[in-house]
């Protein structure tokens, strides 16, 4: 449903993928059919070809499945016999995931997980919003009401916008010094990635734009590393048996690396 509201409230494109064990690479991805009217095969785009994309149970599905989503989420294109298809723009990939010791269930691989910005836990509603939801489920859609607000160019106007945002040189050392803390730490059997330092310095970024500035300050990054941070290392299994937690070690890294003081350039 959030996958499904942001693109009312943007106006775009939206295309909900439910992962099940049977579901094909190529239902992701689409195909290329020969039409018996031109004599030629012609491509038929699958559901990947959309401005929001929402990957429902992602890890239902198969390894070969789940990897599909590989270079659509890297290089927002699909390669099909050698032609290559670009996606739409903008293109966003939402997935939801069951607990992997349910049955049925395929544990997503680290590059897979690593094209992921953030991971967001929604938890449970508190008991208040949870009677708001009872009082209005049944008695209308609250998708209904959304209004757009943008649209796709819109949306990729602000992420040019987002591209702008000054980060210091100091900043950028800071971010670096995040992901070598977690590379060196003993309880992490894998620490973050180079990948996740971009995808933390754009999330700073656009973070900044969203509430007006033009520049990223350490309490952007310090606010954003759990999320973009928590799904990209893994414990070891030491640490993991004595009852430490990955959002343990990344607020004790973000303890112990010192924070930069101001820096003009």
């Amino acid at each position: 449903m959030l996958a499904k509201a942001i693109a009312r409230s943007i106006d775009c494109s939206f295309h909900r993928i439910q992962f099940t064990p049977d579901l094909l690479p190529m239902d992701i991805t689409g195909m290329n059919v020969f039409s018996q009217e031109r004599g030629d095969f012609e491509f038929k785009p699958g559901a990947v070809f959309s401005n929001i994309v929402l990957g429902d149970e992602i890890n239902r599905g198969s390894p070969k499945t789940q990897s599909a989503l590989l270079e659509c989420m890297e290089e927002r294109q699909v390669t099909i016999d050698g032609v290559t298809h670009p996606l739409a723009t903008p293109f966003m990939v939402v997935a939801t995931q069951n607990p992997i010791e349910h049955e049925g269930t395929y544990p997503l691989p680290e590059a897979q997980l690593d094209r992921f910005m953030l991971r967001i836990g929604i938890g449970y509603p508190t008991p208040e919003d949870e009677m708001d939801i009872l009082e209005t489920h049944g008695v209308s859609s609250p998708l209904g009401s959304i209004e757009p607000v943008t649209d796709a160019p819109g949306i990729a106007r602000m992420i040019e916008t987002a591209h702008t945002v000054h980060v210091a040189r100091s900043l950028r050392r800071y971010i670096v010094a995040i992901g070598e803390a977690t590379r060196a730490h003993h309880d992490l059997y894998l620490g973050a990635s180079p990948r996740a330092s971009i995808m933390l310095l754009r999330a700073s970024r656009a973070s900044a734009a969203v509430e007006g500035r033009d520049f990223v300050t350490p309490d952007d990054i310090k606010a954003l590393a759990p999320a973009v941070l928590s799904h990209r290392v893994i414990l070891t299994a030491d640490a993991a048996m004595s009852g430490n937690t990955v959002s343990a070690i990344i607020s004790q890294v973000l303890e112990e690396v010192p924070v930069p003081i101001a820096d003009r350039t």
